[in-house]
């Protein structure tokens, strides 16, 4: 949806002479030639895979009994893991792109559809406010503050006093409980409240602003890789593993959405 927005607007201001078209052209050549950062998408790749692992070991407990205590430590510890590292390279991402507003708005429309989708079949367990919301309200959030305050120091500032302050007060809400049904996105329940997959704004923005920052202060100005080599330059069974979750992390979305199917449909066939 918003990608056909963003074309029609695309469209709309197509109507300019040659030489500003050719400019446009160049400059958008340029955008997609930039070479990504081999190490957010290694380290995004590296969080599918284990996101990959975690809902594994949920389903074979939950739908098959095996005896498997996936949120207790040891095996809660993925989750947690999982989670943190999506939100701080979701974060070092968001520094360094210009669009966050649009693409947040994308994400969290995704997780719009998970709702709907887990509302008609686990209703009881339905996510209302999952890591798909989270990272979208996150990246808008973000994208606000980025458009509001123009000067990189006084974001960096910004972003070093926030980080702990919300994480804290999320640690605070935790203990809590509410009568309202309707602050959950706050990180403020019910004592009913029950739900499959839960990341509210605190004190997770604290983590995803603390990615903002380390971007911030490492690639903000460069936009490259800080180390002197590539996956090219390593060994070659390392560098084709390597470029093969480099390939998972950009297209983590996509694989978050059929992970489970393809997981649910393998358990079964192996169980038969």
């Amino acid at each position: 949806m918003v990608g056909w927005f963003s074309g029609l607007v695309a469209q709309s201001k197509a109507v300019e002479n040659n030489t500003a078209k050719m400019s446009s052209n160049n400059n958008s050549s340029k955008k997609r030639n930039a070479p990504r950062i081999w190490e957010i998408d290694a380290l995004r790749g590296v969080a599918v895979l284990y996101m990959v692992l975690h809902h594994l070991l949920v389903d074979l407990r939950d739908f098959y009994g095996y005896d498997i205590v996936y949120y207790k430590p040891p095996w809660s510890s993925i989750g947690m893991s999982v989670a943190m590292l999506f939100m701080l390279v979701s974060g070092v991402s968001c520094s360094l792109s210009s669009s966050n507003i649009k693409r947040g708005i994308k994400v969290f429309l995704f997780g719009l559809a998970v709702t709907a989708v887990t509302y008609f079949y686990v209703r009881e367990l339905c996510i209302v406010f999952g890591i798909l919301h989270f990272m979208g309200s996150a990246i808008i959030i973000w994208g606000a503050i980025d458009r509001a305050v123009a000067s990189s120091r006084a974001k960096i500032v910004l972003l070093s006093v926030l980080s702990p302050c919300l994480i804290i007060l999320g640690v605070v809400f935790n203990q809590m409980k509410v009568e309202s049904p309707y602050l959950f996105f706050l990180g403020l329940t019910t004592s009913a409240f029950r739900t499959y997959d839960y990341y509210p704004l605190l004190p997770w923005l604290g983590v995803f602003f603390i990615g903002v920052l380390t971007g911030s202060l490492f690639y903000k100005t460069k936009k490259k890789s800080l180390f002197s080599f590539g996956p090219a330059d390593m060994p070659r069974p390392i560098s084709a593993a390597v470029a093969g979750i480099m390939a998972i992390g950009s297209k983590s979305i996509i694989i978050y959405f059929i992970h489970q199917p393809i997981l649910m449909a393998a358990l079964y066939l192996i169980h038969i």
